[in-house]
C-alpha cells in the first residue's frame, strides 16, 4: 500500500495546531508503514521528519480543485490529508479526508493569516452545511480527532462515508525527575494558550485574575497592541503577563510552573492545551463544554464559560489540602489517553481498512 500523507499545511518556521497534528501524525505513522509527504514549500521540511517528500502546488493555490492531476502521477494507493480541502477531481487514488471541528459554523470570521480570496470562499463556505456534504461524500473515509466532533458530523448528516477519530496528541519536553512528581504547584499563576477571537472568551479569564488579587494570569499567544490595552482596561486590578508568542520552551517551563492551566472557550475543535498541560502534570481549570468534558474528563475542573467568580472559586479549591497533587496525579493518567503512537495506529487501521475495500 503506498500511503501519501499531505503534509502542505505544516507552517512556516513555527506550528499551528493542524501544523502539529500532521507532523506528531505523519512521524508515528512512518514507524509503522512507510509515507511520502507531500509539501508546497521546501521550509515545510524544517518542522517535518526526514522521510520521502514530493513537492506539489499550495493547498490555497486557485488550481486546487485539480491537484488529483498532479498526486495521481505519483502513483499512490491512498491518500490522507489532514483538512477536508484538498482537491480531487479526476482522481485516480482513495482519498481520507480530515474535519477537525465545526466552530466556524458559529464562529465565521476565518483566520487572519488566509490569503484575501481564501477568507471569502471561508465565509461564503460555512454559510451553509451543503458545501461540506459536498467536499465530504466525495472522499473514501472521513477522519476526526475527538467522539464529540463525530458526534455532530452525525447530527448534521455531513457525510454518507465511513466517519473514525483520530485523536491530537501534545508534543512536551520531560520534567526533570524532581519535579515530575511534584505535590503543589510552583507558583501562584494561571496560564492560557490560545487566539484572542471572540468565542476564545477571554474576558472572563481576566475577569476572575481580578477576583485573584494573588494570582498572575499568562497569556501566551501573539497579541494585538488593540486587544492588549483592551484586556488591560478589563480588569484593571487584575495582573496580566502577556507574552505575545512564547517559544515551546518558555511555554512549557511557564506551564509547568503554574497552578493551573485554564480556559472559558464557548467552543473548541479539541483543546490541544488541555492535554499539554496534564501531560506536566499541571491541573486544567477550563469551561463546561461537551468537547472539554471529553478531554478532560474526570481530571479537569469545569466552569460556566461567562462566570468568572466559578473559575476563581475553582483556583481556590486547588489550594486545599491534597487537592493540587490528586488533581495533578489525575491530569498525568488522562494525558496517557492521547499520544501520537496511538493516534497513527488508528490511522493505519483506518487506511488499511480503505484500501481493502
Amino acid at each position: 500500500m503506498r500511503i501519501l500523507f499531505d503534509c502542505r499545511y505544516t507552517r512556516i518556521g513555527r506550528h499551528d495546531g493542524i501544523s502539529r497534528y500532521t507532523a506528531g501524525l505523519v512521524r508515528a505513522l512512518a514507524k509503522r508503514h512507510p509515507v511520502t509527504m507531500l509539501i508546497s514549500d521546501h521550509r515545510q521540511l524544517d518542522l517535518l521528519p526526514d522521510l520521502p517528500w514530493e513537492i506539489i502546488p499550495a493547498p490555497t493555490s486557485v488550481g486546487e480543485p485539480w491537484v488529483a492531476r498532479t498526486v495521481n502521477r505519483l502513483r499512490p494507493d491512498v491518500v490522507f490529508t489532514p483538512m477536508q480541502t484538498m482537491g480531487g477531481f479526476g482522481r485516480k487514488y482513495l482519498l481520507v479526508l480530515t474535519v477537525h471541528d465545526l466552530i466556524y459554523y458559529r464562529h465565521p470570521t476565518p483566520p487572519r493569516d488566509l490569503p484575501a480570496f481564501v477568507r471569502g470562499l471561508w465565509r461564503l463556505y460555512h454559510l451553509a452545511w451543503w458545501p461540506q456534504r459536498l467536499l465530504l461524500n466525495r472522499s473514501d473515509a472521513v477522519v476526526t480527532v475527538s467522539e464529540t466532533t463525530k458526534g455532530l458530523i452525525a447530527e448534521h448528516r455531513l457525510t454518507k462515508r465511513p466517519v473514525h477519530v483520530v485523536p491530537n496528541a501534545a508534543d512536551m519536553p520531560e520534567l526533570a525527575p524532581g519535579r515530575a512528581e511534584r505535590t503543589a504547584a510552583e507558583s501562584k499563576s494561571l496560564v492560557y494558550m490560545g487566539s484572542f477571537m471572540p468565542y476564545k472568551n477571554v474576558d472572563t479569564l481576566v475577569r476572575a485574575t481580578a477576583l485573584l488579587p494573588d494570582y498572575t494570569l499568562h497569556l501566551m499567544s501573539r497579541v494585538t497592541d488593540a486587544e492588549r490595552r483592551r484586556l488591560t482596561e478589563l480588569a484593571p486590578g487584575a495582573r496580566i503577563v502577556f507574552h505575545d508568542g512564547a517559544s515551546d520552551e518558555d511555554y512549557a517551563e511557564t506551564l509547568a510552573a503554574a497552578t493551573a492551566l485554564v480556559t472559558a472557550s464557548h467552543d473548541e475543535g479539541f483543546g490541544i492545551p488541555l492535554v499539554e498541560s496534564m501531560t506536566l502534570g499541571t491541573p486544567v481549570v477550563v469551561s463546561d463544554i461537551p468537547i472539554f468534558r471529553e478531554i478532560g474528563g474526570e481530571a479537569a475542573l469545569y466552569f460556566d464559560a461567562d462566570a468568572p467568580e466559578q473559575l476563581a472559586a475553582r483556583i481556590r479549591h486547588l489550594e486545599d489540602d491534597g487537592v493540587w497533587a490528586a488533581r495533578s496525579a489525575a491530569a498525568r493518567a488522562q494525558a496517557a489517553r492521547y499520544t501520537w503512537d496511538a493516534s497513527a495506529e488508528r490511522l493505519l487501521g483506518v487506511l488499511t481498512e480503505v484500501a481493502s475495500r
